[in-house]
C-alpha cells in the first residue's frame, strides 16, 4: 500500500515537472514571436503610412510589454 502512493506521488511528481517545462519553454518562444509579431506589424504601417520608424518601435515595445505578460502569467501559475 505505501509502495502505492509512493509510486503514484512520484508519477504526479513527474508528470508537474513535465508540465512546468513545456510552460516555461513556451515562454522562450512567445518572447522573440511577440517581439517579431510587433515589429513586422509596425513596419508594414511604416511603409504604408510612410512614418519611418514610429509604428515599428511602438509595436515592438508592445511585443516586449506581452512577452512579459505571458512570462508573468506562466510564473505565476502553479
Amino acid at each position: 500500500m505505501r509502495t502505492e502512493t509512493r509510486d503514484l506521488n512520484r508519477e504526479e511528481n513527474e508528470a508537474d515537472s513535465k508540465r512546468r517545462w513545456v510552460d516555461y519553454s513556451s515562454v522562450g518562444l512567445m518572447f522573440p514571436v511577440s517581439i517579431a509579431v510587433g515589429f513586422a506589424l509596425g513596419y508594414g504601417l511604416d511603409r504604408w503610412l510612410d512614418t519611418e520608424p514610429i509604428f515599428m518601435v511602438v509595436l515592438s515595445l508592445y511585443g516586449v510589454a506581452a512577452g512579459f505578460v505571458n512570462l508573468f502569467k506562466v510564473t505565476r501559475k502553479k
